[in-house]
């Protein structure tokens, strides 16, 4: 749902200093995929000695208890950092700590596409309506974080082009709809 290729995920991790581990799985139509390449990966962490699991989750009850549940059923602990912090003061605090990232992709309906692309700032937040949270909690947007107070140096990118992409959902109501996103055709510089 990002739209970032692989090549700059990975600078992103080297700039910041972090191990990456990568977990491919086919995309599918239920969880199964996902979660036989979760297991997977739990069990080299298992072999590892890592027991504790990091998630930027903010509020979302039902996703956190997906997470723990899930990965206690294996002898691991998810933890949440960020657990229940206000999002407005989440979102400056990041702007105001120097962090740059750029708005990657977008849900069409909610936000408009000139901010896609663009970084994420006072100006963006200023811009959102009430009903779309200041972090994307919701998935309302993705951003790709390229500079900021612990990368050891920026990430040069530019946004060659805007483009929207539309996938068949659910609905609420039992029927089949549409669903709309903007997404940021992000290259390294």
């Amino acid at each position: 749902m990002h739209g970032i290729s692989e090549a700059l995920i990975e600078r992103q991790a080297e700039s910041l200093g972090l191990r990456l581990d990568k977990i491919y799985y086919p995309s599918s139509g239920d969880n199964r995929a996902y979660e036989t390449a979760i297991n997977s990966y739990l069990d080299q962490l298992e072999l590892e000695g890592i027991k504790h699991l990091g998630y930027g989750d903010i509020f979302l009850e039902d996703l956190r208890k997906y997470r723990e549940d899930n990965l206690a059923s294996r002898g691991f602990s998810a933890v949440f950092p960020l657990w229940k912090m206000p999002t407005d003061a989440a979102a400056k605090a990041f702007i105001t700590a120097g962090f740059k990232t750029k708005l990657c992709a977008a849900d069409a309906d909610l936000i408009a596409r000139d901010f896609v692309g663009k970084d994420f700032d006072r100006d963006f937040l200023e811009s959102l309506p009430e009903t779309v949270d200041p972090c994307g909690e919701n998935g309302e947007f993705h951003s790709f974080c390229y500079d900021g107070p612990t990368f050891k140096t920026p990430i040069s990118i530019v946004v060659e082009k805007i483009v929207q992409h539309s996938y068949d959902i659910l609905l609420t109501n039992g029927k089949k709809g549409k669903k709309h996103y903007w997404f940021a055709e992000i290259v390294s510089a």
